[in-house]
């Protein structure tokens, strides 16, 4: 069956994106692609009042070349929208009705409302945000908008003249940045806000970015931790590495900057002031946490065209880190049940030993997802299929699940069945030895709990653990012979043994009662 798809395309200040998804009927989509064009619109406008003549050239060139991309992909529909450098300049509404005639479709020149308001979309659609305080932020080249929020309920939106283009052309002409152009420029950025603020003071923990400054940010903090991961969508970034990446960067002129691991060669010219609005803006709202949003703007577009051209119900959202685990597992077609029966096993083990080993509150989350997800490497091909399940979780886009934690769920999968972790294993190198030790003890619990699901019968429908020194002894309970169970776990306690320092022992309900009646 044919599915609808749909492009959406971003005329920013500083790129020109356009996305290309494939909808289905329940509002959900995937992205068949998405290209990027550096064309710079907001090229001496503050000088000007106008975008120049190459700058037109290098967009309708831009623009040229993704009209061909949608038409090939054949979409039902365009959505355009036009920003920052559009707004301000005095030849934009010409540009636009040209712009638009290229792409065959009208462009949107939208507010600095709306465009906060898209980035506060796919916020909210990629981020478990129920109970917390936060702000989005979304930093373009001529603009930077700010939505602030409290769990799922949007507050205020806010768009301040900000963007890395813009300031780089008002305070950074001297190459390197000078120390007093940069405190100049500090100075400006606190003013804007706190004059639109109207004097109220914010305190956001946590700030959700998105924009190409932000996933600039993810990847050099990525590159600084030399501990990489598939992806910087929903990376952590604590203010501590963004202080250190804008002295790092500070220090830097342009071919410097350009060397530098995980930079855009393009964005080098800007990003000192694309890093320095950032370290401000969490310096003035008391945030220690950046939380990377790879999708931002081109995505709540998307969602607004899905239910503006009726193609489905209503974009769906996922509402919890759980049931996004198990929509992504049953794309891979998991056995349900299974996955189930082995969750609640791996989970009952994990409560129980919690408190005398020191188990974490978050570690219990990991589990749940490795456990329904270990064996969807079945989609693959049954040969191997914990290495395939670890590769698709690895690939994954996960709500409410950190990068470097769904590396921690996927190679958890991985140690479900076959050896245990090795140092020619690329997957658990990857981990820091914090990390390593977890995934051990989690994946222990996984094993053994699949062992005891070896029938897929559901056998087993209890288990209690009692822990004596290095003894743990799992008393199991069910209503027919559990003897394959038992040989099942037994053959898989390996790497809880190892990883738990201690030995372990099967009997069965029935078994006790026998002895305690021989009693």
């Amino acid at each position: 069956m044919t599915k609808d798809r749909l492009a959406a395309i971003d005329i920013g200040t500083n790129s020109i994106r356009c996305i290309v998804v494939e909808c289905n009927k329940d509002g959900s989509f995937r992205i068949l692609d998405d290209e990027k064009d550096t064309v710079r619109l907001g090229e001496g406008i503050a000088e000007t009042g106008e975008i120049s003549a190459a700058a037109v050239a290098r967009a309708e060139a831009a623009l040229t070349r993704m009209h061909k991309l949608v038409t090939g992909l054949k979409v039902k529909a365009i959505d355009a929208v036009a920003t920052s450098a559009m707004r301000k300049s005095a030849n934009g509404p010409r540009l636009v009705k040209r712009f638009s005639e290229l792409l065959g479709s009208e462009i949107r020149v939208i507010s600095g409302d709306e465009e906060a308001a898209l980035a506060a979309q796919s916020a909210l659609r990629n981020f478990d945000t129920h109970g917390k305080r936060f702000g989005v932020i979304d930093v373009g080249g001529g603009s930077v908008e700010l939505i602030t929020a409290q769990g799922v309920h949007v507050e205020e939106f806010y768009s301040f003249e900000l963007g890395a283009v813009v300031m780089t052309e008002q305070f950074f002409r001297v190459d390197p940045a000078r120390d007093s152009d940069y405190r100049r420029f500090q100075k400006h950025v606190r003013e804007i806000i706190k004059k639109q603020l109207d004097g109220d003071k914010l305190v956001l923990p946590t700030l959700i970015g998105s924009g190409g400054t932000i996933n600039a940010i993810a990847q050099m903090a990525l590159q600084l931790r030399r501990n990489p991961v598939e992806s910087v969508h929903g990376l952590e970034v604590l203010r501590s590495e963004v202080v250190h990446l804008l002295a790092m960067l500070q220090r830097r002129d342009i071919k410097g900057r350009r060397e530098v691991a995980g930079l855009s060669p393009d964005r080098a010219d800007i990003i000192v002031a694309g890093v320095g609005l950032v370290d401000t803006m969490m310096e003035l709202f008391n945030a220690n946490t950046l939380l990377v949003n790879a999708h931002g703007v081109r995505e709540g577009m998307i969602l607004e065209a899905i239910k503006r051209r009726g193609m489905a119900p209503e974009a769906a959202s996922p509402r919890s880190w759980r049931e996004s685990v198990i929509s992504f597992g049953q794309s891979c077609q998991m056995d349900d049940m299974h996955s189930q029966q082995v969750a609640t096993l791996s989970l009952a083990l994990f409560d129980q030993l919690a408190d005398h080993f020191g188990l974490k509150k978050r570690e219990r989350v990991l589990l749940e997802a490795a456990a329904l997800l270990h064996d969807i490497g079945y989609y693959i091909s049954y040969h191997s299929h914990h290495k395939h399940s670890c590769h698709l979780i690895r690939h994954a886009e996960l709500f409410g699940i950190t990068p470097r934690e769904r590396e921690m769920v996927a190679v958890i999968a991985r140690y479900h069945r076959k050896s245990l972790p090795k140092k020619k294993h690329d997957e658990f190198q990857r981990l820091t030895v914090k990390e390593q030790a977890t995934v051990g003890r989690l994946a222990g619990i996984l094993r053994m709990a699949d062992g005891l699901d070896r029938r897929r019968c559901f056998a087993v429908s209890g288990l209690q653990c009692r822990v004596e020194g290095n003894l743990v002894q799992l008393v199991l309970s069910g209503a027919e012979d559990l003897a394959v169970e038992l040989f099942g776990a037994s053959a898989k306690r390996d790497l809880f043994e190892k990883s738990f320092g201690v030995q372990v022992l099967f009997v069965t309900q029935a078994a006790c009662a026998v002895t305690e009646k021989e009693l």
